[in-house]
């Protein structure tokens, strides 16, 4: 097994003969919170107030034929997104940012359903913000 990364004890990102469960697509935004004053008869002054939160966005392709339960994945993902929980991020054996992260929304979208109703593939769109 070669694991690429974890997001705390919720997913770990890994690569196997028997598993294959990564993400692809991420895009993290880091920002700077800026203030414009009104100066009468000048352009407006720039005031820098600091950083602000980073975030992430991340997509994550599950399917059975990877030999994932995408229904199990779903599930625990819903609930750490309605319970607020934070976790580390970690890809390739660094953390990414300096805090711990939330997931702030997840989209998914079902994709193949077989007869007995069982979940063969989905797609998520994870959206995680940092944890102060």
């Amino acid at each position: 097994m070669a694991q690429i990364g974890n997001l705390g004890s919720l997913i770990v990102f890994e690569v196997s003969g028997d598993k294959v469960l990564t993400f692809n697509g991420m895009s993290q935004t880091v920002k700077g919170r800026w203030t414009t004053h009104a100066v009468i008869g000048n352009k407006p002054r720039s005031e820098f107030l600091g950083a602000d939160q980073r975030s992430l966005s991340l997509n994550i392709l599950l399917t059975v034929n990877h030999g994932v339960k995408p229904r199990t994945i779903i599930e625990k993902i819903e609930q750490a997104v309605e319970t607020g929980t934070p976790y580390t991020f970690v890809v390739g054996g660094r953390k990414v940012g300096a805090n711990q992260w939330v997931i702030t929304s997840m989209s998914e979208t079902w994709g193949e359903i077989i007869l007995d109703g069982r979940l063969v593939q989905a797609n998520l769109a994870l959206t995680l913000t940092e944890y102060l």
